[in-house]
């Protein structure tokens, strides 16, 4: 089972992600997590990971694909996984497409979170984070006891720049522009499922699992 989270930012792919993951028993990858863990231990990937972004530059894709592939062909992946944040270009599904044929692979499952550009502008709008500990909160959905304190370390909540209205603003268009092409990319491939993201968690996580087969 190889799935890829799609959606907008703030459309609650992540946590979906990763509710698929314990529920399937599959391993929830994010291109970040892959580059940190590389970095941290000093591996010849990682290396040359650092090196672009100690520049302040975008990892290039095909070094990205070769991160993703080796994390992928780790024995933990063998029942499948779930890929969250890549692709994010059409030319890095492409070369993922690619890189999987080879092996004599596929995606199975593309799943777009579907939730409407002023949906996601209130959502964010409405997360806190912890100061100290990085725990997240919503004022809606998920609200902290206190109002403004983290219920974990009691530190002070705030809402982070990247979450700001006009922050999100500025993320949704370079998503319209370079990421939701792959809806169309892999609605050709006949692997395209999509949900309606602006209802409740329960409700998401629901209609995924009818998808999937569970």
């Amino acid at each position: 089972m190889k799935i890829i989270m799609l959606g907008a930012p703030g459309a609650g792919k992540g946590t979906q992600a990763q509710r698929i993951a314990e529920k399937y028993g599959i391993p929830h990858i994010s291109t970040g997590d892959i580059f940190r863990a590389n970095i941290k231990n000093g591996t010849e990937l990682g290396k040359k990971a650092k090196a672009f972004m100690d520049q302040g530059l975008l990892v290039p894709d095909e070094l990205t694909v070769d991160l993703v592939m080796d994390r992928i062909s780790q024995p933990d992946c063998e029942k499948g996984y779930i890929l969250d944040g890549f692709p994010r270009t059409i030319p890095q599904a492409e070369a993922l497409t690619e890189a999987l044929a080879k092996k004599g692979e596929a995606i199975d499952f593309a799943i777009d979170v579907d939730v409407p550009d002023e949906k996601i502008v209130t959502r964010m709008a409405g997360r806190r984070a912890c100061v100290k500990c990085g725990m997240t909160y919503h004022i809606v959905y998920a609200a902290p006891k206190k109002e403004g304190i983290c219920d974990k370390c009691g530190a002070e909540l705030i809402l982070r720049d990247d979450d700001k209205p006009e922050t999100v603003t500025k993320r949704l268009s370079v998503y319209h522009e370079q990421t939701r092409p792959l809806i169309s990319f892999y609605a050709d491939k006949h692997v395209l499922y999509t949900v309606d993201g602006t209802q409740n968690m329960e409700q998401v996580f629901e209609a995924i699992t009818k998808i999937l087969g569970a």
